[in-house]
């Protein structure tokens, strides 16, 4: 399947494997993009410019197919080092880059100069057109389906992306909700020029976080996610767990009064003790609506098979047979 997004990124299918902290790591981007989509690995998770390089050259060495680097930019008293993780994905020859949280004109130049795309996760069509103004080559637009930060919008796809299709000049995938053939094909219908998925790679067998995280999102429906930090104006779509009740009962509580510090327990540092020690219930961690569609693991050659096979028979068999 061609569209302008396989085309810029030198894939096969119209699939992103979205960044997602202490997921993406070079074993499931490899698999990602040796499937024939765009596997993603996440800087942040790695944090330092050195231990990004080393899982760079691990992808290299499990793919010789196109994967880029998620570089999610946000506000820290102790920022991580922007300048030495850029320099690094430019000299280890990346060619995409994913760009989340805020404004990224800062990185646009030496990014172009190196000739790497730059794809721009967006929440609404007013960011996504920024994003296309400032010069980034497509945008990721994320509807309130999904999972980690929705924005303060709470508009769904199923208007966010057609509203993106009117307004927007250079390409754009969705996100949020997307997990097989129906959401591609719906997603095309919109106007986007293919899907990035994040919640259903983790249901698979290569992702390569704890069994328990992988069954808690078979166990779930799409009525089992939460928004926290909606008081904050910082809203995450997490999975309900323990730890979440907790947070919400605080959020409650102490209305618009509330501090960061007072629901750090529940938020901060849980990731590593989630998605590899398995701890589901240690804090809140990111999940989308789409866990209601997850009912197995499969590999991501099974997934990426299974959903360019089911949009081809939607497009060639259900759609034609209505003509």
């Amino acid at each position: 399947m061609k569209t302008k997004i396989t085309k810029m990124l030198g894939i096969e299918h119209p699939i992103i494997q979205g960044g997602m902290h202490y997921v993406g790591f070079a074993e499931l981007a490899a698999a990602v993009s040796n499937a024939g989509g765009l596997g993603i690995i996440t800087a942040l998770t790695q944090g330092t410019p050195e231990k990004l390089g080393n899982e760079i050259d691990k992808c290299k060495e499990l793919t010789d197919k196109p994967f880029g680097v998620n570089l999610t930019f946000l506000p820290s008293l102790t920022p991580p080092d922007y300048p030495g993780l850029v320099d690094t994905l430019i000299s280890k020859g990346v060619s995409v880059v994913e760009t989340a949280g805020n404004n990224p004109k800062e990185w646009l130049p030496i990014l172009k100069e190196n000739n790497i795309k730059v794809i721009h996760k967006c929440t609404s069509v007013r960011h996504a057109l920024k994003a296309q103004e400032i010069g980034c080559d497509a945008v990721s637009v994320d509807g309130f389906e999904c999972g980690g930060h929705p924005g303060e919008d709470d508009i769904p796809n199923f208007i966010l992306l057609p509203r993106a299709a009117d307004e927007l000049e250079i390409p754009f995938v969705s996100s949020g909700g997307m997990a097989d053939g129906r959401s591609l094909v719906a997603s095309l219908a919109m106007g986007a020029e293919g899907m990035n998925m994040g919640t259903r790679f983790i249901a698979t067998q290569e992702a390569p976080v704890h069994e328990n995280v992988k069954q808690a999102l078979l166990a779930a429906t799409e009525l089992d996610t939460r928004l926290v930090m909606r008081s904050l104006r910082n809203t995450e779509r997490v999975l309900n767990n323990t730890a979440v009740e907790r947070l919400l009962e605080k959020e409650a509580a102490l209305g618009k009064g509330i501090k960061f510090e007072d629901i750090a327990p529940e938020v901060a540092g849980v990731y590593p003790k989630v998605m590899l020690d398995g701890e589901i219930d240690r804090g809140a961690w990111s999940c989308g609506m789409v866990a209601g569609l997850i009912d197995d693991i499969p590999t991501v050659q099974e997934l990426m098979d299974r959903i360019m096979k089911e949009a081809t028979s939607i497009i060639n068999d259900r759609f034609a047979g209505m003509q």
